[in-house]
C-alpha cells in the first residue's frame, strides 16, 4: 500500500512538471484540485524542498524539481509498461478526440484522418483546432488537444514524438502562366519572376529561406500567411510560389495552377505528431495516436 502511495505521489509530480498547473494535473489524475495540492505538500515534507513555486505562465519547478523530473518521469513510464497501468482502450461508443493542425494539415492530412477514424469508431467526434507554436506545448501538456500533427519541430522533454513523412517541395504557377510553361523552371528563368510567399509560424520556412539564400529576396511581391490562400491568388496572376508537393497536387485538382520542377534542390520537411508522454497520456489518447499514425505514416 505504502508502494502504491509513493506511486500516486510520483505521478502528482510528474505531471505537475509537466502541466505546470495544479488544475491540469488533476484533470489528468482525476482527481479534485486540493488532492493535488494535498499531494504536492506531502512531496515538499517528504522530500525536504518546496518543488514549485508560482510565476506568471503557471508553476515553476525548483533546482531540485529539475534534478527529480528526468528520473522519476522514466520510473513512471517503466512501471506503467511493466505492470500495463494504460488499459486497453476501446472506442464502442461515442468519445470526442482534439487535434492541432496547421491550415496545410486540415486540406492534407485531416481527410486522411477523419477517414481512419471513421473506420475504427464510427461514432467518435473530433474537434480541430488551428496550430500555435507558441502555446502548442502548453496545449498538449494540459490536456487540451489530444494530439498536433505539424512540421515545426517541438523541442520538449513533456512531449512524444512520431515522425509521419517528409514532403518535398515543387513550383507552382498559373495554367496560363505568360512565361514559366515547361515541366521544369531554370535558375535565369525563376530569378527573372517575382515571388510569393507564405510567412508566419505554422511551418514550411523552406520556400522562403530558398529565396533568400539565391538572393531573391527583393524578388518577393507578395507575403501571406496562410497556404490555403496560395493558389487563389496564383492562378489569377503571373506570380510563382514554392509549395510542399502533396498539398500542391490537391491544388492542382481543385484550382487552375499547375506545378514544375524547381532549378535548385530544397531539403523535405519533416511531419510529425505529438502527443504528451506518460502517465500524461491516457489510453484513449495512445488509440487516437495510432489512428493518425496509420492514416498518415510513410505517405508518398
Amino acid at each position: 500500500m505504502a508502494a502504491e502511495f509513493d506511486l500516486n505521489l510520483i505521478r502528482t509530480f510528474v505531471l505537475l512538471y509537466e502541466t505546470r498547473s495544479v488544475t491540469a494535473a488533476a484533470d489528468v489524475l482525476g482527481v479534485t484540485q486540493p488532492t493535488v495540492s494535498y499531494g504536492l505538500g506531502k512531496l515538499r515534507r517528504r522530500l525536504g524542498d518546496e518543488l514549485f513555486a508560482r510565476g506568471p505562465g503557471g508553476l515553476v519547478p525548483s533546482s531540485e524539481a529539475e534534478r527529480l523530473y528526468p528520473s522519476l518521469r522514466t520510473a513512471v513510464e517503466q512501471l506503467d509498461v511493466t505492470i500495463g497501468a494504460a488499459t486497453q482502450f476501446e472506442a464502442t461508443g461515442p468519445v470526442s478526440f482534439s487535434i492541432g493542425l496547421t491550415d496545410l494539415g486540415e486540406i492534407n492530412s485531416l481527410p486522411l484522418v477523419l477517414a481512419e477514424l471513421a473506420a475504427r469508431a464510427p461514432a467518435a467526434t473530433l474537434q480541430v483546432h488551428a496550430f500555435d507554436i507558441d502555446t502548442a506545448t502548453d496545449q498538449l501538456t494540459r490536456g487540451r488537444v489530444d494530439a498536433i500533427v505539424a512540421s515545426p519541430v517541438l523541442d520538449s522533454v513533456r512531449l512524444d514524438r512520431m515522425p509521419l513523412f517528409t514532403e518535398g517541395y515543387v513550383g507552382m504557377v498559373a495554367t496560363d502562366h505568360p512565361r514559366l510553361r515547361g515541366d521544369a523552371a531554370t535558375d535565369a528563368e525563376f530569378r527573372a519572376e517575382r515571388h510569393i510567399v507564405v510567412e508566419g509560424t505554422t511551418g514550411h520556412p523552406a520556400p522562403r529561406n530558398a529565396l533568400r539564400a539565391h538572393g531573391l529576396e527583393g524578388q518577393i511581391a507578395v507575403r501571406i500567411t496562410r497556404f490555403a490562400t496560395l493558389p487563389y491568388v496564383v492562378q489569377d496572376s503571373d506570380l510563382v510560389a514554392i509549395v510542399p508537393q502533396r498539398i500542391a497536387r490537391a491544388m492542382t485538382d481543385t484550382h487552375r495552377v499547375r506545378t514544375f520542377t524547381l532549378p535548385w534542390h530544397i531539403d523535405p520537411a519533416e511531419i510529425a505528431a505529438y502527443t504528451r508522454r506518460p502517465p500524461g497520456r491516457n489510453a484513449a489518447q495512445t488509440w487516437f495516436l495510432e489512428v493518425i499514425r496509420t492514416a498518415l505514416q510513410d505517405l508518398p
